[in-house]
C-alpha cells in the first residue's frame, strides 16, 4: 500500500476481515454491527464469532482473546473464509493468537495502546512484534487508538474506563470506512440499544464518527475497497444467527400446529440464547420456564406436552445426557417433544463456546432400553429455521421426541435471511383421529402409527399414563413378555416408518463420479464451496448432505450403493461414519477432525484430493 498517494477505492469481488481483541473490548458487537451494515449493503456474507469459555477470562492474555470473523461478497458465500484479508488486532494477545490466519502481504490494524511491555510478556512474545521485523510479510497501521479515541471524546465528562470502552466503535468508524460503508446502521442500533443514557449514545457515536473521519483524513489510510452487492433474491431479509432463527422456527411451529409453546431449559452455552429470545415474544403464546436444573427443564416440557402444547427443550452435550432418562420417558409415553442440542466440544464441560458434532452417538442410542427416536440436524444458521419447523411437525405428527441437532458455530454465526411469507410457511397436514367408538390410547393411525393426542379432562378418554410399558391398544400397565416385544416393535416402526414422510436424499453431481462425499450438520458450507471448487476444475467428486439422520431417507442405502468409493466428513472421531456403516453394508473412509474449529476449505480439498489420487493409484488408506 502506498501510504502517501490519494485515496483511491478499489473493487474486490469477496474479502475476510477479523475483529479480535481482549474479551472486554467489545468485539461481538463491532464484528456484529459490521455485519449488519454490509448485509444491509446487499452483500452475501457467513460470520464466524470465536470468544473464550470463562466469563471474564484474564485480560491481555491468548486465552482471554476473543475474535469475529466474517467473509462478505457479492456472490453467494456459504463459509467465513479460511484465512483473512484484514486483521484488526486490539492487543498484543489478539495479534499473537490470530496472526497465522492473516494472509502475507495482507492488512494489519493494531492498537499501540495494547502492546506495552507487560501485555507483549503476558501474551508470550520475546519482543515486541511491532518493532522486531516479525511482521515485516504484512502491511501494518499502528496507532495508539486507544488515546485517539479519548481525545475525541474529550469534553464529555466521562470517566477514563467508560470512555476506553468506546474504541471498539473508533476501530469499527475505521473499518466502516476502509470498505466505504455508512455509519447509519451502527448510529440507529447505537440509539436503540442506550436510548435511555443519552451520554453513552453520545460518547459511542461521537467515537464511531471520530475513526471514520480518522481514516478519512490521514495519508496512512492509501485505499479503501468496496465489496459490490450480491444478487440476491428480492424479497425482505433480516441477519439471524442459528439460536434467532431456531426461536424464529419454533414460533412458527406453534402458530402452524395451533398449540401454545412451552419451552423449558436450563442455561448452558452456547444453547441460553434460544431461552433469551424466545423469553422475548410472550405475546405469541410463548411460555418460558428456567429449570433449576437440566432433568427439571425436560421434565416441565415434557409435562406441557402432556398438557397439549408443543413443549421444547434446549441444551447442549452435558445436558443432553441428563435430559435422557425424560427423553426416554416421552418415548416409552409416546408424547411428542422437542429436543435441541446445540452441540459444543466434549467430553464433560470440554470447550463450552467451540464447536463440534460429536453427540451425534448419543442422540441415536444414549438411553436405556430400545428407544429409537427421530434425529434430525440443521446445515446453516438460515436453516436452523425450517429444522425447527420440521422437528415439530416430526414431533406432534408421529407423537414421539424429536432430537434436533445443531452446534456452536451455526447457532452463534449468522447469515441474511429470507423472511418467509405465509404462504412460503412450510405448512404440515395435521392427522386426523381416526378412532371411533371406545377409546383406546394405543390404537394407532393407520398412516403414521402414532397413537392420538389427548387433552387431560377430555370427556370419554380418560386414561392411564407413565413410565411403566403398557398393553397394546388399551394402554393398561403390562409385564407380560409377549406384549413387550410388540409395543417394542411397533414404537420401533414407527420411527422406522418416517422415512416414508421426508424428502429423498438428493446429490450434487452424477452418480458416474468416482468419489461421494458426504457431510452433515454445520460443515455443509465448507463442504459445498470444496467440493464446488474442485468440480470446477474438473475433479470427479459428488456430494450429498445429510439432514434426516434417523430415520434415514428411504432412497438413502440405494445413493450410496452406487458409488464405489465414498467419503464422510465430520467434526468428531468419525461417528456419522459409524451409524452409516452399520446401517448401509459398505466400505465407508473418513475425515474427520476434533480440535473445536469448523472445516476450512483448503483442508476439504486437501482431503478430497488425496483420497482421488488414492483411488487413482490404488492405494490401500489405512486408518489411524
Amino acid at each position: 500500500m502506498n501510504y502517501s498517494s490519494p485515496s483511491s477505492k478499489q473493487s474486490l469481488d469477496s474479502e475476510v476481515i477479523r475483529f479480535a481483541g481482549d474479551s472486554g473490548d467489545g468485539i461481538q458487537f463491532t464484528g456484529n454491527r459490521f455485519s449488519s451494515s454490509v448485509s444491509l449493503f446487499g452483500n452475501s456474507l457467513v460470520t464466524l464469532p470465536d470468544y473464550p469459555a470463562e466469563i471474564r477470562a484474564p485480560a491481555g492474555t491468548v486465552s482471554g482473546v476473543s475474535s469475529f470473523q466474517l467473509q462478505f461478497a457479492d456472490h453467494d458465500v456459504y463459509t467465513p473464509g479460511d484465512q483473512c484479508g484484514v486483521l484488526i488486532a486490539m492487543n498484543a494477545a489478539a495479534l499473537k493468537k490470530n496472526i497465522a490466519d492473516l494472509k502475507v502481504g495482507s492488512l494489519l490494524i493494531v492498537d499501540k495502546a495494547g502492546f506495552r511491555d507487560s501485555l507483549i510478556k503476558l501474551a508470550g512474545y520475546d519482543a515486541n512484534p511491532l518493532i522486531d521485523g516479525s511482521l515485516k510479510a504484512y502491511r501494518i497501521i499502528a496507532e495508539d487508538f486507544t488515546q485517539l479515541t479519548l481525545h475525541s471524546l474529550e469534553g464529555l465528562g466521562l470517566p477514563g474506563k467508560v470512555a476506553r470502552r468506546c474504541k471498539n466503535c473508533f476501530m469499527l468508524g475505521i473499518a466502516l470506512w476502509i470498505f466505504s460503508q455508512t455509519l447509519e446502521e451502527a448510529e440507529n442500533w447505537i440509539k436503540d440499544q442506550f436510548s435511555e443514557q443519552p451520554q453513552i449514545i453520545s460518547a459511542n457515536i461521537s467515537a464511531l464518527r471520530s475513526g471514520y473521519n480518522y481514516a478519512d483524513t490521514t495519508e496512512i489510510f492509501g485505499e479503501s475497497w468496496q465489496v459490490g452487492k450480491a444478487n440476491i433474491e428480492p424479497g425482505r431479509y433480516r441477519s439471524v444467527s442459528g439460536n434467532e432463527a431456531l426461536s424464529l422456527g419454533l414460533i412458527t411451529a406453534s402458530f402452524v400446529a395451533d398449540k401454545p409453546l412451552f419451552l423449558g431449559s436450563y442455561p448452558i452455552t452456547p444453547a441460553s440464547d434460544i431461552l433469551h429470545q424466545l423469553a422475548k415474544y410472550q405475546q405469541f403464546g410463548v411460555t418460558t420456564f428456567q429449570a433449576e436444573d437440566e432433568i427439571a427443564a425436560a421434565g416441565a416440557a415434557l409435562g406441557a406436552s402432556y398438557t397439549g402444547a408443543l413443549g421444547v427443550t434446549t441444551t447442549s452435550g452435558p445436558g443432553l445426557c441428563l435430559k435422557s432418562e425424560m427423553i426416554n420417558l416421552a418415548v416409552m409415553t409416546e408424547l411428542p417433544l422437542v429436543v435441541v442440542d446445540v452441540q459444543r466440544g466434549g467430553p464433560s464441560t470440554g470447550l463450552p463456546t467451540k464447536t463440534e458434532q460429536s453427540d451425534l452417538l448419543f442422540a441415536l442410542y444414549g438411553r436405556n432400553g430400545d428407544s429409537p427416536l427421530p434425529v434430525i440436524a440443521a446445515s446453516s444458521p438460515g436453516d436452523c429455521y425450517a429444522m425447527a419447523i420440521e422437528a415439530s411437525r416430526l414431533a406432534t405428527t408421529f407423537m414421539t421426541p424429536v432430537v434436533l441437532l445443531t452446534d456452536g458455530y451455526i447457532a452463534n454465526g449468522t447469515e441474511p435471511w429470507k423472511v418467509p411469507s405465509e404462504e412460503e410457511i412450510p405448512w404440515w397436514d395435521k392427522p386426523e383421529v381416526s378412532v371411533v367408538g371406545s377409546y383406546y390410547p394405543y390404537l394407532r393411525d393407520h398412516d403414521t402409527l402414532a397413537r392420538e393426542w389427548v387433552v387431560p379432562g377430555t370427556e370419554g378418554k380418560q386414561h392411564r399414563i407413565g413410565g411403566l410399558e403398557k398393553k397394546s391398544i388399551t394402554g393398561e400397565v403390562c409385564y407380560e413378555p409377549n406384549n413387550h416385544q410388540k409395543m417394542s416393535d411397533e414404537r420401533a416402526l414407527k420411527i422406522s416408518n418416517i422415512s416414508r414422510f421426508i424428502p429423498n436424499q438428493a446429490l450434487l453431481g452424477s452418480e458416474l463420479d468416482e468419489l461421494l462425499v458426504i457431510s452433515w450438520g454445520g460443515t455443509l458450507g465448507s463442504v459445498k464451496t470444496a467440493v464446488n471448487e474442485l468440480r470446477e476444475h474438473g475433479y470427479s467428486v459428488a456430494h450429498t448432505h445429510l439432514q434426516y439422520i434417523n430415520p434415514l431417507p428411504s432412497n438413502f442405502s440405494e445413493l450410496l450403493n452406487n458409488f464405489n468409493h465414498i467419503l464422510v466428513v465430520e467434526l468428531n472421531n468419525g461417528q456419522l461414519k459409524q451409524y452409516v456403516q452399520s446401517q448401509v453394508p459398505i466400505t465407508i473412509e473418513g475425515f474427520a477432525k476434533i480440535d473445536g474449529t469448523p472445516f476450512k476449505v483448503e483442508e476439504l480439498t486437501t482431503a478430497i484430493k488425496k483420497t482421488l489420487k488414492e483411488i487413482e493409484t490404488g492405494v490401500e488408506r489405512v486408518e489411524s
